[in-house]
């Protein structure tokens, strides 16, 4: 079967919800991983969704702030939220497909928000940053982030790293801000490495080549500065590998009215 899913930080559920549909609307993946909802559970737009087809929601959400969800067109087996650092900020949901959703093999998402940091990378005087290095490091040492063998898995979200060199604007002049930093890249990399994962943006698109998932809100003209960053990713498991059918980032959102300054990215698999 074909499976296609969506990964978007899309900043505010709610104020965003009409982007959400004009995106779902023209693309129609199956599953969409949402980030920084800002959204409380019990006030989460499921009407909506469920108007447009998807009738599958789980939610980790809270008031202002952070906040991830799962809508799906194809039913969950089960559901699970994992508490990081000790802070029950709403920063992971997963949730298992199998046999309701035509699958005979066991499929796992996870969906990810990870601290974005703050703006000085130094975790001594900013606890901010502190956060999100201990953050990484428990995903490094997470073991249902450890898919082996034939274990089909997919971890996908707004990671608030861009590891490469070409993932940011000017890895140069980035090397000393938030996001791009020697030791987060090592740290997310290592997060990668140990639990075997393959980045479908760069199993697709040569290192060589720039990729951009977001653009600062504090530019005058984003698209003709064009300082972007790949902050958002999609990682699966070993056994998913030569499922990957293909991988786009709608860079077109980021100019859609009163946008989210992160992207919708997408990849789709042959499962």
């Amino acid at each position: 079967m074909r499976f296609s899913l969506t990964t978007w930080n899309i900043n505010s559920v709610r104020l965003r919800i009409d982007l959400v549909a004009k995106f779902l609307e023209e693309m129609q993946p199956d599953v969409l991983c949402l980030q920084e909802t800002k959204c409380p559970d019990d006030a989460f737009p499921l009407k909506r969704f469920k108007q447009l087809g998807y009738d599958h929601v789980v939610l980790n959400g809270q008031k202002g702030y952070h906040g991830v969800a799962i809508v799906s067109k194809l039913p969950f087996e089960s559901s699970d939220i994992r508490v990081f650092c000790n802070n029950l900020d709403s920063r992971h949901i997963s949730v298992s497909f199998g046999e309701k959703a035509g699958m005979t093999v066991p499929l796992i998402v996870h969906d990810f928000y990870v601290p974005a940091g703050g703006d000085v990378p130094d975790p001594d005087v900013n606890a901010k940053f502190a956060h999100k290095l201990s953050f990484l490091d428990e995903m490094k040492t997470c073991e249902p982030l450890h898919p082996r063998g034939d274990a089909r898995h997919i971890l996908v979200g707004d990671l608030n790293v861009a590891p490469h060199e070409n993932d940011v604007w000017s890895h140069k002049q980035m090397l000393k801000i938030v996001s791009h930093t020697p030791i987060e890249c090592e740290k997310l990399l290592a997060v990668q490495s140990e639990g075997n994962w393959i980045d479908v943006a760069r199993e697709r698109i040569p290192l060589s080549e720039k990729i951009y998932t977001w653009w600062s809100y504090r530019a005058a003209d984003w698209a003709a500065s064009n300082r972007g960053r790949r902050l958002d990713h999609i990682w699966v498991s070993s056994a998913l590998k030569d499922s990957i059918r293909d991988f786009t980032v709608t860079g077109d959102a980021r100019g859609w009215e009163r946008p989210s300054d992160h992207v919708p990215v997408t990849t789709v698999l042959e499962l």
